[in-house]
C-alpha cells in the first residue's frame, strides 16, 4: 500500500457535497465526502441512473453511520448503487461476496507461514474485517442472505455502530474508525426464499436483522429509465431503429417479470440480461440469435413456448429456435 492511500485511509471526510447537485435529487441535503480519491474508490459510471429512495437510504448510511441493507431482485443494481454513491463521495469501498467458501477465518484472519530474515516463522495475518473496521471504508456484504452461520455471527459483532471487534486469538479489541460504514445486499429480506429463484439463501437470525437500521427495496427501473441506461451502455442502438429495438426488448423483459410474478414462468429478465441481449445483438448482428443465447437457453424447456409468445407479441416475429421446436414436437 503506497503512502498516499495510507494517508487517505487514516483521514476523515473533509468536504460536504450537495445531493441536489451531485445526484440530481430535489432535496436540501448535504453529505460528507473526501476531497481526494484513492485506489479503493470505485470508478464513476456516468451512465448509471440513481433510484431516489435507495440513494437517500445509502446516503443516510454514509452521513449518519446507519447500517443499510438493500433488498431486491437480481440484476436491479443493488451493489452497483452503493458503489456509485461511494464513487461520487470519494469514499473507499470494498465488496465481499458471502458465498459458501467465505469462512470465519477469511473475515477475521489466521496464522500464516512467512519468511523473515531467511527464517520460516508463523505470523497472524489480519482478515478483511479487522482491516476495514479500522479505516474509513464502506464495506459491502453481497448476497448477505447466503452467508454461512459462523460468518453471520462474526458480522453480528460489528453491526452495532459502536460495536467493537474482539480478536480472541490475538487478545485484541478493535474499535471502529469513525468513518467505517457497513452495507449489505440481499435477494430476500432475511425470511428465506419461497420462490425457488435464489437457491442457497436462508433465513437470517431476527436478532441480527434487527441491527440493520435501514432496509431499502430496489425495484427494476421504469421502462423509460431502463431504456436510457441500455442506450448509454450500448451506443450502437442510439438511432431511431435501435431505440425501437430496445423499447421492444424492454417490453419482452417486462412481460417475463409479470409472468414470473403470476407464476407462469420461473425465470425472469433482469436489466442486466437486457443489456447483455443488446450487446450480443451488436456482436452477432442477429437479435433473434442473441435472445436465444442470452436468455432463452437459460429457461426451462417447458416454459419456452410462453417466452416465445412474449417475443412474438413485442416484435411481431416468431423465434426460430431449434430447442423450442423440439419441445413442441414432444
Amino acid at each position: 500500500m503506497n503512502s498516499d492511500i495510507e494517508k487517505t485511509l487514516e483521514s476523515n471526510p473533509d468536504i460536504e457535497l450537495d445531493v441536489r447537485q451531485v445526484f440530481d435529487i430535489d432535496v436540501d441535503l448535504k453529505v460528507p465526502g473526501f476531497s481526494e480519491s484513492n485506489d479503493y474508490v470505485p470508478n464513476i459510471d456516468d451512465t448509471y441512473r440513481f433510484d431516489k429512495d435507495t440513494t437517500l437510504a445509502i446516503l443516510a448510511g454514509f452521513a449518519h453511520n446507519r447500517r443499510v441493507m438493500i433488498q431486491g431482485y437480481h440484476g436491479s443494481g443493488k451493489s452497483t448503487h452503493i458503489e456509485q454513491v461511494a464513487a461520487r463521495l470519494n469514499w473507499p469501498c470494498l465488496r465481499i461476496n458471502l458465498d459458501s467458501h467465505i469462512s470465519r477465518l477469511d473475515l477475521l484472519g489466521k496464522d500464516a507461514i512467512v519468511i523473515k530474515d531467511g527464517k520460516q516463522i508463523t505470523e497472524f495475518k489480519e482478515g478483511i474485517l479487522p482491516w476495514a473496521l479500522q479505516t474509513p471504508t464502506a464495506l459491502v456484504f453481497d448476497e448477505y442472505d447466503a452467508g454461512r452461520p459462523d460468518v453471520m455471527f462474526v458480522i453480528q459483532r460489528v453491526l452495532e455502530v459502536e460495536g467493537k471487534l474482539t480478536l480472541l486469538d490475538q487478545n485484541r479489541v478493535l474499535s471502529p474508525h469513525p468513518s467505517f460504514r457497513l452495507f449489505s445486499t440481499a435477494n430476500t429480506v432475511g425470511l428465506g426464499d419461497t420462490t425457488g429463484l435464489y437457491h442457497g439463501t436462508q433465513q437470517i437470525n431476527q436478532g441480527q436483522m434487527d441491527r440493520w437500521h435501514i432496509v431499502s427495496t430496489l425495484n427494476y427501473l421504469a421502462p423509460e429509465l431502463e431504456k436510457e441506461v441500455i442506450l448509454a451502455k450500448v451506443p450502437a442502438f442510439k438511432n431511431k431503429k435501435g431505440t425501437e429495438e430496445v423499447t421492444n426488448m424492454i417490453s419482452v423483459a417486462n412481460l417475463s417479470r409479470q409472468g414470473f410474478a403470476n407464476g407462469d414462468i420461473s425465470t425472469l429478465m433482469s436489466p442486466r440480461t437486457v443489456i447483455s441481449w443488446a450487446e450480443n445483438t451488436s456482436i452477432f448482428q442477429d437479435r433473434n440469435k442473441a435472445f436465444e443465447i442470452t436468455f432463452l437457453n437459460k429457461c426451462d424447456e417447458t416454459e419456452r413456448a410462453i417466452i416465445a409468445e412474449y417475443y412474438q407479441r413485442c416484435f411481431n416475429e416468431d423465434i426460430e429456435d431449434s430447442a423450442l421446436e423440439a419441445v413442441e414436437e414432444d
